[in-house]
């Protein structure tokens, strides 16, 4: 795995409440230290519980706040974004395809 300039290891099955506190902090210190011009965003959903290849305990309406997080933090900070899909192996193909769908939703309705 490549390191980049900030990694967190998070537990396995790290929850809802844990992973969105913790990013919270971490988005907030990021944006007022690096003042991005643009944000490359992996909003990847391997983060989803139900997800047989990640490590992580994220529901679906968590899924659906980190992406609300980074797309605010962006706006306040007029950062423009482009997010990109990523991961997605749960067998409910129905809550990748949910999940993925939120993220454009939430991105429709933070910016137009």
């Amino acid at each position: 795995k490549e390191q980049s300039d900030r990694d967190i290891g998070l537990p396995d099955g790290t929850d809802d409440a844990k992973y969105l506190d913790l990013l919270q902090r971490q988005l907030a210190d990021l944006m007022e230290l690096v003042n991005p011009d643009f944000i490359f965003y992996q909003c990847g959903v391997d983060v989803l519980a139900t997800d047989k290849l990640g490590k992580l305990g994220l529901s679906l309406q968590g899924c659906r706040t980190r992406d609300q997080l980074v797309f605010d933090h962006a706006r306040e900070h007029a950062a423009p974004v482009v997010a990109v899909m990523g991961g997605g192996y749960s067998t409910q193909i129905r809550q990748i395809v949910e999940a993925h769908a939120n993220t454009y939703r939430l991105a429709a309705a933070t910016y137009f």
